[in-house]
């Protein structure tokens, strides 16, 4: 199975076994504070095809293969689901919580359902077939690594297009994770609607909560002055 096929030694064992078709689920956006969370599972075929020989966990891999790898996956794959929830909800239900459903969601919404899922990193308790977590799995079964991809590249086009309605904060650069360019943005703009006011380093820059309009005008009015 060429480069992937350490990746697909855990997926292989189940299938033998009579569990499968095999799901992986990830997600991306568990630590920024802005931004959504986004949630992927997807099944892949028994058999290794070539196109898919790349896979990784998606933190290895560059955001030109990441994104030349998407349509691959969304080609091939049996079955794949991408569920996003945004930042009010991890707001009202925490981060963990949203992380655990989002998971569910994905899995629930599968056009073909899986005799086993495999999670990245943690039980999610309230699947409906058995499920096993793996340490590293993004790195480790190829089906997580295809979900992380998935999850991946959603969130970044998000945030890319975020960058264009509210720009300023630079969320195509950073993605939302807290870099001192992020940080800077915070202390002049204050947080947007799509900052998660749960995380204490949004908390902490202003008590303002600025819309997407807010933060355009705020944007016009620093141009018009220059």
């Amino acid at each position: 199975m060429r480069k992937a096929s350490g990746l697909r030694t855990l997926e292989a064992a189940l299938i033998r076994s009579g569990l499968g078709p095999v799901a992986g689920v990830d997600e991306a956006g568990r630590g920024p504070s802005a931004g959504p969370l986004v949630v992927a599972a997807c099944v892949l075929a028994p058999k290794a095809h070539d196109a898919l020989a790349g896979l990784d966990d998606s933190k290895k891999l560059n955001e030109a293969t990441r994104e030349s790898l998407y349509p691959v996956i969304t080609r091939l794959a049996l079955a794949w689901q991408v569920v996003v929830i945004p930042a009010w909800e991890i707001d009202a239900i925490g981060i963990h919580v949203a992380n655990i459903e989002g998971m569910r969601r994905a899995v629930a919404g599968l056009g073909r359902p899986p005799g086993y899922v495999l999670t990245d990193g943690f039980r999610v308790p309230g699947l409906p077939v058995p499920s096993l977590p793996v340490i590293g799995g993004d790195g480790a079964a190829a089906c997580i690594a295809a979900a992380s991809i998935l999850a991946k590249v959603t969130r970044d086009r998000m945030m890319i297009d975020l960058d264009r309605r509210l720009p300023g904060y630079g969320f195509a650069t950073h993605k939302g994770y807290n870099t001192p360019e992020h940080t800077a943005a915070l202390r002049r703009l204050g947080p947007c609607d799509e900052h998660r006011r749960s995380w204490r380093n949004v908390r902490e820059h202003t008590g303002l909560l600025l819309t997407q309009d807010d933060v355009v005008c705020e944007e016009a009015s620093a141009d018009g002055a220059a």
